[in-house]
C-alpha cells in the first residue's frame, strides 16, 4: 500500500521544475523526488549488507525525466520487496552499521533499519514532497483517502 501511494505521489512530480526549491536551505524538487524514489534501496542495503560506509561513497540518483523517476522507484521498490521475501528472521535481527570511516553513526538490528530508514524515512520525505506539490499548485494525490484535490 505504501509503495503504491508513493508511486502516485511521484507520478505528479513536474520534473520540468526539478530545480525549484521552496527555500534556499531546502532540497530541490528533483533531488527530493529522486530521494523518495531511491529510498527503498535502503531496505535492500540493510538486508543484503552488514553496513554502509559513506567514506566509500554513496551515489545519488539523478533522473532527468518523470519516466526515469518512476523507473528508479519501480526498480528500487521491486528489489526491496524481493529481498524482504527472502530474508530470514535470524538475519533480519543481526546488527547493521552506518558509518563514515571510523566514525559510527548508528548500530541497530537490520529489522529496525528497514523500518526507520526504509519506511519511516520514506513517509517523511513523501510528506515533504506533497508540500512541494501543493506549493507548485500541482494536485496532491490522496494517501489514506481522497485529498483536498480529489474531492470527497
Amino acid at each position: 500500500m505504501e509503495l503504491k501511494n508513493t508511486r502516485k505521489m511521484l507520478e505528479r512530480v513536474p520534473m520540468e521544475k526539478a530545480d525549484w526549491k521552496p527555500h534556499e536551505k531546502s532540497m530541490s524538487l528533483g533531488r527530493l523526488a529522486a530521494h523518495v524514489a531511491e529510498t527503498p534501496i535502503w531496505m535492500t542495503k540493510a538486508i543484503i549488507d552488514d553496513e554502509i560506509d559513506f567514506a566509500n561513497g554513496f551515489e545519488n540518483n539523478n533522473p532527468a525525466t518523470k519516466e526515469e523517476l518512476i523507473k528508479l522507484f519501480d526498480e528500487s521498490a521491486a528489489k526491496a520487496m524481493e529481498e524482504l521475501k527472502k530474508v530470514s528472521d535470524e538475519s533480519f535481527l543481526c546488527n547493521w552499521v552506518m558509518r563514515r570511516g571510523d566514525r559510527v553513526y548508528a548500530t541497530m538490528p537490520k529489522v529496525i533499519v528497514a523500518r526507520n530508514f526504509g519506511m519511516n524515512h520514506l513517509y517523511h520525505h513523501r510528506g515533504q514532497l506533497s508540500v512541494y506539490l501543493r506549493l507548485l499548485d500541482v494536485p496532491v494525490p490522496g494517501m489514506y483517502g481522497p485529498s483536498a484535490d480529489e474531492g470527497r
